[in-house]
C-alpha cells in the first residue's frame, strides 16, 4: 500500500456522493455532494484507495452468478505517485477463482477517475470509472474485529461494448458493510439529482453480491 503523506485529506465521516462526470456540464469543476448540502467532492488519497475491496452491492448483472467479488488496487511498477494502478479483479464461480487483470491510468480532467485496459487477451477491452464517494465510519460493538472502523467507497463505470454503465459499492471488510452504512449509501445514490438515469438504474438493478466466507485463494482456474 502507498504510504500516506501529511497533505492527504482526512477520510470523510459522513456519506456524500457526487454525480458521474458524464452528467455534469463541466466535469473539471468540483461536483457538489449529496450530503451535507454544498460539500464539494474531495478525491481519496492513493494510499487510502490502494487495498483489496469487497464488492458488496452492484448493478452489474455478471455478478449475479458470482460470489466473493473483490478488487485490489496497487501501484503499477514504480509509478506510485503518478496514479497509475495495477487492477486485479477476483471472483468465485462454480467453485473456482476467476481473475481479470488490468492497468489503469488517471483521467487528465476528472479527479479520482481512471481508464482501465485489460492485460493479455483482454488488451482490446477498456473502461472508464470514477469514485463517486468514499469515507470511514465507526463500527459499534466490534470487539476484536480490527480497528473498529469500516471503510467504504462507491464507484461508477461507464458503458462498454460488453456492459452498460453501473455502480459498485465497496467495503474494506470481507464480510461487508454495516446495514447503517449501506442504507446511507443507497439514500445518497437516490438523491443524485444531476443523474436521474443513474438513480433509476440503481433503483432497478442494485443488488447484493453474494458473500460466502472464507474467500477461496489461488490462481485462475
Amino acid at each position: 500500500m502507498t504510504e500516506p503523506t501529511p497533505t492527504d485529506p482526512q477520510p470523510p465521516t459522513t456519506i456524500s456522493l457526487r454525480a458521474p462526470s458524464k452528467y455534469l456540464s463541466d466535469a473539471s469543476k468540483p461536483a457538489p455532494g449529496t450530503e451535507p448540502a454544498g460539500d464539494a467532492f474531495v478525491a481519496p488519497p492513493l494510499a487510502w484507495l490502494r487495498r483489496t475491496w469487497a464488492v458488496t452491492h452492484s448493478t452489474l448483472r455478471m455478478w449475479r452468478s458470482a460470489r466473493n467479488v473483490r478488487i485490489t488496487y496497487r501501484a503499477y511498477g514504480d509509478a506510485g505517485p503518478s496514479g497509475v494502478n495495477d487492477n486485479l479483479v477476483e471472483y468465485e464461480k462454480s467453485g473456482k477463482v476467476k481473475r481479470v487483470e488490468g492497468v489503469e491510468k488517471p483521467d487528465a480532467v476528472v479527479p479520482a477517475a481512471w481508464t482501465w485496459r485489460g492485460k493479455g487477451l483482454l488488451r482490446i477491452a477498456s473502461s472508464h470509472w470514477e469514485v463517486l464517494g468514499w469515507g470511514e465510519r465507526p463500527l459499534l460493538g466490534t470487539g476484536d474485529m480490527g480497528d473498529g472502523v469500516e471503510r467504504w467507497a462507491v464507484t461508477w463505470f461507464a458503458p462498454t461494448l460488453f456492459t452498460q454503465e453501473g455502480v459498485d459499492i465497496y467495503s474494506d471488510r470481507r464480510e461487508g458493510l454495516s446495514q447503517e452504512t449501506v442504507d446511507g449509501i443507497m439514500k445518497a445514490l437516490k438523491e443524485l439529482k444531476d443523474a436521474p438515469k443513474l438513480v433509476k438504474l440503481v433503483e432497478k438493478d442494485m443488488q447484493e453480491v453474494e458473500v460466502n466466507l472464507p474467500w477461496k485463494e489461488g490462481q485462475q482456474a
